[in-house]
């Protein structure tokens, strides 16, 4: 147990820094321009001038995926900070005020649980012109029921036991049980679930901006580039593989750091 333990954190915990690392570098230098498009060099092999070829437009692979890694974690971040923050009030809520208070709420969620959620990104996508931020906001409602379940969760676990208890007993208000006592408790299974939610958001994304719903061009994201792609996987297969490889080491990287936190936990409790 242990061992695997310390394999899927430590695992995890390196594709996500030498990712994050490379996003942190394509903010302050990439060997070309990610979207500066040159025919004369369209489709070219990788080489010493491009490391992973060049797109249908001559465009630099290797600068484009170091690009679109931001677009990868702005989203992942943003998403999953909203589906944080709105599932914190609500699974909260439902389980501290309990009664019609948490019927209500997480009847509200397993309604928003019973749309699959590509079609229901896909729709909330298309009421708007598809953009950035529309992105976030779709794909951050999507995460909003794993963060309101897991919450309510561990506030139900937490909030018979002793120590909450005690301080009801010397008069803590609401706001103090829950932050200060509560929240500290549980902490580390939001942080496993901010993870995976992290990784499908890269996905989502990924499967938005490939239908042409997500990131609009010219902004580099790794769905689009798959997307673009397609149609030369025979005559470019590095065009593919570099965007798709991208894709499959964060969302790795992530489910692996979640996996280590999970075991974590438990190995401690």
């Amino acid at each position: 147990m242990k061992k695997r333990m310390s394999f899927n954190l430590i695992l995890g915990s390196g594709f996500v820094a030498v990712l994050f690392a490379v996003m942190l570098v394509s903010l302050f230098y990439t060997p070309h321009d990610a979207n500066e498009m040159n025919i004369a060099d369209r489709l070219h092999a990788p080489s010493a001038a491009h490391w992973l070829g060049t797109d249908n437009f001559g465009r630099d692979v290797l600068s484009r995926v170091m690009v679109g890694s931001q677009t990868a974690f702005e989203v992942g971040a943003l998403s999953a900070a909203i589906g944080l923050a709105c599932g914190f009030l609500i699974g909260t809520a439902a389980a501290y005020l309990g009664k019609w208070a948490d019927e209500l709420l997480m009847r509200g969620i397993d309604g928003l649980l019973a749309f699959p959620g590509i079609l229901l990104a896909l729709l909330l996508v298309s009421i708007f012109k598809p953009s950035m931020s529309q992105t976030i906001i779709a794909i951050g409602i999507l995460s909003i029921p794993s963060f309101a379940r897991v919450i309510r969760g561990g506030v139900l676990q937490q909030k018979e036991a002793e120590y909450v208890k005690a301080a009801k007993g010397i008069g803590a208000g609401h706001a103090h049980i829950i932050f200060k006592q509560i929240l500290p408790n549980i902490s580390s299974t939001i942080l496993t679930t901010f993870a995976l939610s992290f990784s499908a958001a890269i996905l989502v994304e990924a499967a938005l901006s490939y239908l042409g719903l997500g990131v609009q061009p010219p902004d580099p994201s790794w769905g689009r580039m798959l997307n673009e792609a397609q149609s030369f996987i025979g005559k470019a297969p590095w065009f593919t593989l570099a965007p798709g490889l991208f894709i499959t080491l964060t969302v790795l990287g992530f489910n692996l750091l979640s996996d280590g936190l999970r075991d974590y936990k438990d190995a401690r409790q």
